[in-house]
Formats: structure tokens, sequence, C-alpha cells
């Protein structure tokens, strides 16, 4: 099949290219098969397909790091729930073509989906016109009408209080141990939205020039969730600070609103969601791995922890 022998990939992957030859229409067949980069949770790979129709690509995520195994029945079944609700809409998502959460067919639980335009753009130039494109998206995520039933899980916070350690390369501990102070209170009431849950630009698709750039695609879908819109602020906000600089993560909100969104108008409310989130990239390695593959090898442990840290201190300063 295509590109890639067994002695290329990480993982045997002979059952779950059997399981996609049969989802394929009469006369199709994989031609190459790509490994995708910038990816954490998942193995991505791009199947390029031709036919009798002509040529079309797909996308195949397989978790099969054993964290993501023993959670993909939920992870895959989720996101597979997720494209089907969001196929009507304008929201630019991939087509589901075939999922198997629990790996009855394949080598690792695994999801076929089609392939969407664009390529993720995490360059500091345009960086602002894209947060722009960023936020009027996330608008209109969050405007989705999604009946009581179609209701994705609520939220689940990705930091506790006791949780909190300050990186190792932290020059202001006491930034993260005043911000772990605030999420100990109750979490402030708030309007359920729905929600990407892990929205950032490393899971948006750009096509343009980088002055004039129109978003062609969202992914990655496991963790979407319901709750407030300021979470999904409060994620891509911290990932900007981290990509760009603290001025970059703070923006973020204003752009949201300026394109319509609305958030809490409580500070000290706000103060909590962007602090929740931010809480959570303590190991900002865990997103920095893959933007350095794909082309930010500035972002070292020492930069990202000083502009973690100058973007807890500004929140602080803002809404503090």
């Amino acid at each position: 099949m295509g590109a890639i022998t067994e002695g290329e990939t990480d993982h045997s992957w002979a059952s779950t290219r059997a399981w996609v030859e049969k989802t394929l229409s009469a006369g199709e067949r994989v031609e190459r098969v790509d490994r995708l980069r910038g990816g954490w949770t998942s193995e991505m790979r791009r199947l390029d397909v031709t036919g009798p129709d002509g040529p079309r690509s797909l996308v195949l995520r397989s978790f099969v790091k054993p964290f993501f195994v023993r959670h993909a029945e939920g992870l895959l079944t989720r996101e597979a729930d997720i494209l089907r609700l969001l196929a009507p809409t304008d929201v630019p998502a991939a087509t589901l073509v075939a999922v198997d959460a629990t790996a009855r067919h394949c080598d690792h639980p695994s999801l076929l989906m089609t392939r969407l335009p664009g390529a993720v753009r995490l360059h500091d130039e345009g960086a602002d016109t894209r947060a722009d494109e960023l936020a009027r998206l996330l608008v209109r995520i969050h405007r989705l009408p999604v009946p009581p039933h179609r209701r994705p899980r609520a939220y689940q916070a990705w930091a506790s209080p006791d949780g909190v350690t300050p990186p190792a390369a932290a020059r202001r501990p006491e930034l993260w141990h005043r911000a772990a102070d605030v999420i100990r209170r109750d979490p402030p009431p708030y309007e359920g939205r729905f929600l990407h849950r892990d929205f950032h630009p490393g899971n948006v698709l750009l096509t343009g020039p980088d002055d004039a750039p129109r978003v062609s695609g969202v992914v990655d879908w496991v963790e979407t969730s319901w709750g407030p819109a300021d979470l999904d602020v409060a994620h891509c906000s911290t990932a900007l600070a981290l990509l760009h600089g603290a001025r970059a993560g703070m923006d973020f909100a204003d752009r949201y609103t300026a394109a319509g969104g609305t958030l809490a108008t409580d500070a000290p409310a706000h103060l909590y969601w962007r602090l929740l989130d931010t809480l959570g990239y303590g190991d900002a390695e865990k997103v920095a791995g893959p933007w350095r593959d794909l082309g930010r090898a500035d972002l070292t442990p020492e930069i990202l922890a000083g502009r973690l840290e100058d973007y807890l201190d500004a929140l602080f300063t803002r809404y503090g």
C-alpha cells in the first residue's frame, strides 16, 4: 500500500490497512501513504487514493500511545459524533469516512476522514491577521445550535490547584502559586456553549497569503465539550502567548469580542477560566514538541517558561 513500508513506521498497521481498503469505493486503491507531522496524541497518516472518479486524499488517525489507547473508545466515538454533527454546518471540518474506536478490526483504535485543504501556520509574520481569522471562526463555532440530546459532554478541567508545579525553567514560581490559589474556588456560573476545547493555531488550517489568510479547516475534535466560551478563548490565548508572546495571548479575547463573541463580564470569573487553562500548559513541551517539528525551533523550554510567566503576570494585571 503505497510509499510506507512496515520498517518506516513505529507501529504495525497491516490490519488497519486492510480495514481502510474495505472502506474504499469499487476500483479505488491507495497509491501513497505519508506520515503527517505536528501531532502529539495520535499517529496521523495521509492516504492518497486514486480510482474511477479521480484522486482524493484521506487522513487516518490512530491512537498508539497506551494512555490514549485506553481512552480511545470515548475520544474517537466523540470525534465521529462531532464530525457527523458538523457535516451540515458552515464549520469547515472533515467528513467522517469510518471509525474503529475499539480496534476491533485495526491494529490500533482508528478514525478515517477526508483530508481538508490548507496547512497549519505558526510563524510570527502575519500572526495578528491570523488571530483575527481564528477569533471570527471561534465565534461561529460557539454559535452553533446544538439540541440538548446531541450536546457533547461537559468540559473537563485540565489543571487542579494541588497539581500545579512551576516549570523547571520558571523564574517567578510565585506567579504559579498565586494562579493555583485562584482556581481553588468553585467554578463560576456560565452559559454553556459548544466548545472545540482544543482550539489553537495548531488545529486550524489556512490557505491564501499571510496578509489575507482564509480558514480552510478545523481539525482534532476529540475533546469537544459543553462549557463556557471563556475556556475556548483561554486555550487559544495561551497557545498564542507561547507562540508569539504575552501580548498576542492577551489580545485574543478582545479580538473574540470584537468579532461578536460574548465572554464573562465579571473579571474574576474570566480570570478563573483563563488561569484554569494556562495552568494546564505547565508542561508546555506537550505542544512545543510538535510545534518545533513544524518549524518553530526557537521555542526552547526557557522561552516557553518566560512567555507563560509574562502572560500570567499580564492576566493578573488586567483581571486580578
